[in-house]
């Protein structure tokens, strides 16, 4: 019998995958562009390039997903019929549903047969995974992953998620789902008005520039981990990041040396900051014990953890990184790209909800 499992999540833009051993450790784990809005052959061609790395012909297979919302389906639940089926008949194993919040503890999982029944609870639930994961490790704290496109808050009290609703429309009423991250989101959704030489100037309502170009200005992003196009189809160089931020205020970046084109980055930089931090701030103050709110921390996971651990510095919060929450087994696959620890302990950050949803999976063998 084989004891190894496979945690999935499938967005709408990457596919996260993470093997975990019988004992739950954590053997692999990687990341894979898949546009999914292009079409469900590309999320197939992305699973063959995880089954390919991880070189595993049958395990328990554990899904959650994201990508029910790309405008491939003509609506949610159209999308996670599709993504389920697509990812039974491609797995070797038994496949298993994560189902957030269909259960009291989070923990649930049902078969294809159960996919139409249970749907509402399939859709956009990895977030309660990794919320799930974090709450066996910290009493009191808050979970902000923040990924390529999106950040998730999720407030840890008393080792329990507390969880503000459950769905996309709920959450982003609550402000525990917000739009906006690390790689894929328009500059002009971080600040409509921005600084630059000493004067503000409004800031286009074009899709001229994504953050992905801010934060590789600011040397914050991994080459790793930029893996979506840019809004000009163009080069990820210094200069081109560059010109596309100059374009968002009316600029060619010959008009000003490289030097401003940087601070102009660090600008959007600290905009997308303070939002964060305010959100962080909403959540802290929700707390049911002021001694809890004394004590709580900042967790940090995904593409931009390092945001969550700025943030943490300035509100004078500990903060904890995702990645040291995770065990390993690195010897355990003789596949295995990462050469050290670290290294794989932040690909598990990145794609947080992947290993969650295979730890949960793991525990109910």
């Amino acid at each position: 019998m084989n004891n190894d499992v496979i945690g999935w999540d499938v967005g709408g833009a990457h596919l996260k995958a993470a093997l975990l051993d019988g004992d739950g450790n954590l053997q692999q784990v990687l990341q894979v562009p898949c546009a999914l809005w292009r079409g469900l052959n590309e999320l197939e061609a992305a699973i063959d390039v995880v089954l390919g790395t991880f070189g595993k012909r049958s395990a328990l297979n554990a899904v959650t997903m994201t990508g029910e919302l790309v405008d491939l389906f003509a609506d949610r639940k159209a999308g996670v019929q599709s993504i389920s089926r697509v990812m039974q008949a491609k797995s070797s194993g038994t496949v298993k549903f994560y189902t957030g919040a269909l259960t009291a503890d989070y923990s649930g999982f049902v078969s294809l047969d159960e996919v139409d029944e249970h749907w509402q609870y399939i859709a956009s639930a990895n977030w309660l995974a990794s919320a799930s994961f974090v709450a066996t490790k910290v009493q009191n704290g808050l979970l902000i992953d923040v990924g390529s496109t999106t950040s998730d808050f999720v407030m840890i009290e008393n080792n329990k998620p507390v969880c503000i609703g459950f769905t996309d429309a709920a959450r982003m009423q609550s402000e525990t789902l917000v739009y906006t991250g690390v790689v894929r989101t328009p500059l002009m959704a971080v600040a409509q008005k921005i600084q630059f030489n000493n004067m503000m100037t409004s800031v286009a309502a074009e899709f001229f520039a994504t953050s992905a170009d801010v934060y590789r200005l600011t040397e914050d992003l991994q080459t790793e981990d930029d893996m979506a196009d840019t809004a000009d189809g163009q080069e990820k160089s210094q200069f081109a990041s560059a010109r596309r931020i100059a374009r968002m205020i009316g600029h060619d970046v010959d008009d000003a040396p490289i030097i401003e084109w940087i601070g102009l980055a660090y600008k959007f930089k600290l905009q997308q900051m303070a939002r964060l931090q305010n959100v962080a701030s909403a959540h802290i103050s929700r707390f049911t014990e002021n001694a809890h709110q004394q004590s709580v921390c900042l967790i940090g996971a995904g593409t931009g953890s390092f945001l969550v651990r700025e943030i943490a510095k300035v509100m004078h919060i500990p903060y904890i990184d995702v990645a040291t929450l995770i065990t390993l087994n690195i010897e355990g696959n003789t596949k295995n790209k990462w050469g050290n620890s670290s290294e794989m302990r932040h690909w598990a950050s990145i794609c947080l909800p992947a290993y969650a949803v295979a730890h949960l999976a793991c525990h109910q063998v």
